[in-house]
């Protein structure tokens, strides 16, 4: 248990699986694949920040007062009626989120302007199994049903599944539930499709959720109730101590690792900024470098975009 003054609060950490990191209070993660849309502002709303695509039948709205923080749809027409619809809650995840919209702006782009279909409107599959192709992929096992007309995936370590309902009849049912973490307002992640939404799309989403790969958290956004459930490993390894009897001048990378080191810990003490992810994108780069033993030219980092973090819950 940590104190609230205990500098360790501040420390990034990789955290596995990570489907049970939680949100790290911004939407950069899931909105970086659609930021180039056009983004809609509306602050006073519950509907806070609305990016759509430039025909606007793809909508991806942040709610950042809401149980439900993301809700993304698609319809055939801007002005027409929402033909499916995606919510994640506050405690999945932006990274998951992004497996949506890194698969819209996909299918967005390969879509013919003048046609009124793309593949973001596809009939889902006759077969429940191709929306969570990837969790079978993985590993994950079917489960008892929950209720009757319903199959459940769940992963290995039973800490996060799916749930496929297949007695939906109406367009906006939900359909597929794509859930991690023990059940509580601020343990359980959710995702949930409605009956249109086409597989892959919910496919895309899962994917990511079977992905290996640990995510960057400070040691504070970690929910309590979760950390027995987690691995943290400190995301900055430590020094490596300097024999005693041996003294050199500093080299120049040296010198670029304690100005990128000196910038991460001034960062930690602050939301997640665009400064902070260009302090990220140099640490980064300062790791490539080294292993390739060449410098290359640093690019300009372009910032992310930092919706403004969810207040608590009404």
């Amino acid at each position: 248990m940590h104190t609230p003054d205990d500098p360790r609060l501040y420390e990034e950490v990789l955290v596995s699986p990570m489907y049970l990191a939680g949100s790290n209070g911004t939407g950069d993660a899931g909105f970086a694949p659609v930021a180039h849309w056009p983004h809609h502002y509306l602050d006073d709303g519950p509907c806070q920040l609305l990016v759509t695509s430039p025909d606007q039948r793809i909508r991806v709205g942040w709610f950042g007062d809401d149980f439900e923080l993301w809700r993304i749809s698609a319809a055939t027409e801007a002005a027409s009626a929402t033909r499916w619809t995606a919510t994640f809650n506050h405690v999945t995840p932006a990274e998951i989120v992004a497996g949506l919209t890194t698969a819209l702006a996909h299918d967005y782009a390969e879509a013919d302007v003048y046609d009124s279909n793309g593949r973001f409107l596809a009939n889902p599959s006759i077969y429940w199994a191709d929306a969570v192709r990837p969790l079978t992929d993985a590993g994950w096992k079917r489960g008892a049903p929950i209720k009757p007309g319903t199959v459940e995936i769940v992963a290995p370590n039973g800490q996060a599944g799916a749930v496929i309902d297949n007695r939906s009849y109406g367009p906006d049912d939900e359909t597929v539930t794509l859930w991690a973490g023990p059940p509580g307002w601020g343990t359980r992640a959710e995702a949930v499709f409605t009956t249109r939404t086409p597989s892959h799309l919910i496919a895309a989403t899962a994917a990511v959720m079977a992905n290996s790969a640990p995510v960057i958290r400070e040691r504070h956004q970690i929910n309590r109730r979760m950390e027995h459930l987690v691995t943290l490993t400190p995301a900055a390894p430590a020094a490596p101590t300097a024999e005693p009897s041996v003294s050199r001048a500093p080299t120049p990378l040296d010198v670029r690792r304690t100005a990128v080191t000196q910038a991460v810990r001034r960062a930690a003490r602050a939301p997640q900024t665009a400064a902070e992810l260009r302090v990220m994108a140099a640490r980064s780069r300062t790791a490539t470098s080294t292993r390739s033993g060449a410098r290359s030219p640093v690019p300009t980092a372009v910032p992310l975009l930092s919706p403004s973090a969810p207040r608590r819950s009404r």
